[in-house]
């Protein structure tokens, strides 16, 4: 069976529109459906998150541009799963259903790396839980076909993009099947949807069949048991669903040949058998353009969460309100980080103008204080950076443009990017332009100018950077640069930084528990904590996002790349420890740091010492914690209800969730969830 694939994806349009007005945001009940005089909608879209009239929220994006060409849209969020009935609110849909789970995996947003649920969720409003189901695409596809039969289930997101071939799922600890046999989706569209959304409603608007979908970039889809499997040079096969369930190494080439086959300009179509079934991944939708970039963000956004939530706050939201995102994708390809499998790692930018009038329309708003939270993306300074030689761009299957060394054909001229910096902060009614997304600092640091720039105008006494380890080895898993490199940074930005009068600092980020990182790494990234005086206020645990290489390590206990073993942390106890040590210096982490140093035989770190990391008798506050822990553990055991701070969601009349009341994730199989 030979498949032919679309080489050009359906190109957006630029309407040359410099200033563009805010319009009213699309339909979220069935009275704005009527409000706008429609008898019917087109698509409705279904999200896991709060609807939010905003460029960084894809719901908000993707309808505006679905409105954009003429489609009649209504956006169902957070619907109440337990029935169809919301699904009907709108009538039949015209088209088809899009759904996403979210912006995010709706498993990691409900749950933290020790699998306890989280205490909020920044996607819904006032922070509120249990709003969404755990498997949220699974839910609302199976609501969709049960609502209006017959009607296509289109599934997007971030969750269907990273489940779309079989995966490792860490809440469960198995290999689960791709997404598309689970939900019963007809089409899954993965990675940054906007080409894929418009050639899929254009098609069904042209009166084509799902069938005649198959063939669009950015696509996947099923193949029954009576269909022939595609077998022609431009599609690999992955090993099966069967074998890479139980089979290690077969579950790492999975890995492998699914990561080298992401460059759109070169990728191969993947098939993997599932038993009698199969599914079908196309190669990923081409690149956005500049001027394509330039059209999705001039639309017309209120910039808003919908009015239907009156006084309600969208937290996630609030982070975002005042940033403007200059680009997008990532040439880094930390195996730990999804970015780069769901943005790509060609970098999209916008054109200088385009980010001046929004900014311009930022200044205009009344309620603006002068302050931009953010210029930037997944990362602050990749604006523009692209491959020098587009030839071999469009040959290149390397992960990372930037590891184990900057590759000499990456253009990494920070020219553009300071004029953006300049220009904005100088119009009128711009009182602070601040850079908040992460800063990649093997690039900083070929340009000092640039460095200048960002330390004097455009940092507010912090500056994110992400070094994640110290370990040579636990680096190279990751695809990041030397432990050094942060100290150099770190010592050029306070350099610049004094010799403008401020006293600013570096926030680094770093990673407990990471593929290759055992407790004697631990203790080394601790020591060196401790001896260049820093303190991380935030530390992450690390979590295996389905499709991610580091999953595949977490999972096999292999680097699929190599083939070489690597050590991995899976028990709760050791997790716990390795991210105390982060952050050693707190009086609470004093018992859980001192048994890793006993654990692994480094008492000589307990005392008065230089390089001691606690002291040999424990603090007060740690005392007391361990008291308080204590007495919880034993009224838990003794009321039964060894899960920590749960109780049973409450509804109002007719099953809806309350929001003014607290709740939990939905959990299957769990007493009291309906």
């Amino acid at each position: 069976m030979n498949l032919p694939i679309i080489q050009n994806d359906t190109p957006i349009q630029n309407d040359n529109s410099a200033d563009t007005q805010a319009a009213p945001p699309l339909p979220m009940h069935p009275k704005d459906v009527i409000a706008r005089g429609w008898d019917s909608v087109d698509i409705v879209f279904v999200t896991g998150d709060a609807y939010v009239d905003h460029p960084s929220f894809a719901n908000g994006l993707l309808a505006r541009l679905l409105e954009s060409e003429g489609f009649r849209v209504a956006v169902l969020a957070q619907p109440d799963w337990r029935t169809c009935d919301d699904w009907k609110q709108f009538g039949r849909p015209r088209l088809f259903f899009a759904i996403s789970a979210g912006n995010m995996d709706s498993m990691i947003n409900h749950y933290t790396a020790n699998r306890k649920v989280r205490n909020d969720d920044a996607y819904s409003p006032n922070g509120q839980i249990g709003l969404r189901p755990d498997r949220a695409t699974l839910a609302y596809c199976q609501r969709s076909r049960e609502a209006f039969p017959g009607v296509p289930v289109v599934a997007g997101g971030v969750e269907a993009s990273l489940r779309r071939i079989a995966h490792y799922d860490y809440w469960s600890d198995t290999v689960r099947r791709s997404i598309l046999l689970d939900s019963k989706a007809d089409l899954l569209a993965f990675g940054m949807g906007e080409r894929t959304i418009l050639d899929i409603a254009k098609g069904f608007q042209a009166g084509k069949t799902i069938r005649d979908m198959r063939t669009l970039r950015g696509v996947g889809f099923r193949l029954g048991a009576s269909e022939a499997i595609p077998v022609d040079e431009n599609t690999r096969e992955l090993p099966t669903y069967e074998i890479a369930k139980v089979d290690s190494d077969a579950f790492c080439e999975m890995t492998r040949i699914s990561h080298l086959e992401t460059n759109p300009h070169n990728a191969k179509r993947l098939v993997q058998r599932h038993g009698r079934e199969a599914v079908v991944i196309n190669p990923p939708a081409l690149p956005l353009e500049e001027h394509e970039m330039d059209r999705v963000y001039a639309l017309p956004f209120t910039r808003r969460p919908h009015p239907r939530y009156g006084t309600e706050r969208i937290p996630a939201f609030e982070v975002v309100e005042n940033s403007v995102q200059i680009m997008r994708g990532c040439f880094g390809g930390c195996t730990f980080c999804s970015i780069t499998a769901h943005e790509g790692r060609i970098i999209q930018s916008r054109s200088k103008q385009s980010i001046l009038n929004e900014v311009k329309q930022l200044a205009s708003q009344p309620d603006f204080k002068g302050t931009v939270s953010d210029i930037g993306g997944p990362t602050a300074n990749m604006y523009k950076m692209r491959c020098i030689r587009p030839e071999v761009e469009a040959k290149c299957r390397r992960l990372s443009c930037v590891h184990p060394t900057v590759c000499k054909l990456l253009g990494t001229d920070h020219g553009p990017l300071k004029e953006v910096m300049r220009e904005t902060r100088s119009i009128p009614g711009i009182k602070r332009v601040l850079v908040a997304s992460g800063v990649r600092m093997d690039l900083a640091r070929r340009d000092p100018e640039y460095l200048r720039e960002l330390a004097e105008h455009h940092v507010g006494g912090h500056l994110k950077v992400a070094p994640e380890h110290t370990d040579p080895e636990v680096l190279a898993l990751m695809k990041k640069p030397p432990a050094n490199d942060y100290v150099e940074f770190d010592k050029a930005f306070r350099a610049a930084s004094r010799r403008i009068g401020k006293r600013q600092y570096t926030v680094p980020y770093f990673i407990a528990s990471h593929p290759g990182s055992g407790l004697p790494e631990m203790i080394e990234l601790a020591i060196f904590l401790k001896r260049n005086g820093y303190k991380p206020d935030q530390v992450q645990d690390f979590i295996p996002s389905p499709f991610d290489i580091a999953a595949c390590m977490y999972h096999t206990g292999h680097d699929p790349m190599t083939g070489k073993p690597v050590t991995v942390t899976k028990g709760l106890r050791d997790r716990r420890m390795q991210k105390s040590l982060l952050q050693f210096f707190k009086p609470e982490n004093y018992f859980e740091v001192r048994k890793a140093l006993e654990h692994v035989g480094r008492q000589d770190l307990i005392g008065s010492g230089c390089d001691s990391l606690i002291s040999d008798q424990p603090p007060r506050e740690a005392l007391n914690k361990k008291r308080r822990d204590a007495n919880q553990a034993f009224a838990e055991q003794k009321s039964g209800d060894h899960i920590r701070g749960l109780r049973k969601t409450r509804k109002k009349q007719g099953g809806r969730v309350s929001r003014s009341q607290k709740t939990v994730g939905y959990r299957p199989k769990r007493s009291g969830n309906d």
